[in-house]
């Protein structure tokens, strides 16, 4: 049975997530729906990162086994064709050993997180950014952002509602960017807690306001404790933009 590796495109706003739940609109069910319109068969779609609703994703990446040995091109086309009017584009498709698999393949992930730091309201970027209206110090945030690199129980930034096994994560890159009114939180990680990388990006936004320094974020991490956690930064600044794999799935090369 073929199995295609998808890298998908998807505005979140208007969904509860990746996950599919009854009911609800989400990721994981409008490809589901849309293969089953293609193929004419019901199958799961995994996906390598379960979004959080609003959250969007420029680089998702899922997998699909399929009866039928379709062209890429035509899986590609087929389903981006049947998932409109959705928000959701599928970028590539490819064949890949049934061996592959979305999530537990991934060896890194990458998100990216948009704060716009202006007073007037966003008009084009609403649902897409973090409107923060008061200067925000993007130098300072970069350095104290230093400090939560490296393998760290991260129970700090940890949601309540997180199913990880362990709290202790390795994270590999957390940079902090300025250009013009936009700030930049880039970030990389094999895995993630739940809600981790808004809530550090939240505790990022004291420091850059002033009312943090370096050693008050470090203090926070090594607390592992939930409450000395800073606001969670909003969903809608939130993407989803790359998975690695290793060979034989890509040589360490990006989804």
């Amino acid at each position: 049975m073929p199995r295609y590796k998808l890298t998908i495109e998807y505005d979140g706003t208007g969904f509860a997530g990746w996950q599919t739940q009854a009911g609800l609109p989400t990721v994981q069910g409008v490809l589901a729906d849309a293969v089953e319109k293609l193929a004419g068969e019901r199958v799961h779609v995994a996906g390598a990162g379960r979004t959080d609703a609003g959250v969007h994703a420029t680089g998702q990446v899922a997998h699909v086994d399929l009866t039928r040995d379709w062209r890429t091109d035509t899986v590609r086309d087929g389903l981006t064709a049947h998932l409109r009017p959705h928000p959701v584009a599928v970028l590539s498709a490819e064949r890949v050993d049934a061996e592959f698999e979305a999530r537990f393949s991934a060896v890194r992930r990458h998100y990216l997180y948009r704060i716009v730091n202006r007073r007037p309201d966003l008009a084009l970027e609403r649902d897409r950014a973090w409107r923060v209206p008061q200067p925000l110090d993007a130098a300072a945030m970069h350095v104290a952002a230093q400090r939560l690199l490296g393998k760290h129980d991260f129970s700090t930034f940890r949601a309540a509602e997180c199913q990880a096994a362990s709290p202790v994560k390795t994270l590999d890159q957390l940079d902090v960017t300025r250009c013009g009114p936009e700030i930049r939180v880039v970030t990389s990680a094999r895995s993630y807690l739940h809600h981790q990388v808004r809530s550090m990006v939240g505790s990022l936004l004291r420091v850059g306001e002033g009312r943090w320094s370096a050693d008050d974020l470090a203090a926070a991490l090594a607390a592992c404790d939930r409450t000395r956690c800073g606001p969670m930064a909003p969903a809608a600044g939130l993407y989803l933009t790359q998975v690695d794999y290793p060979d034989p799935f890509g040589a360490d090369s990006a989804s």
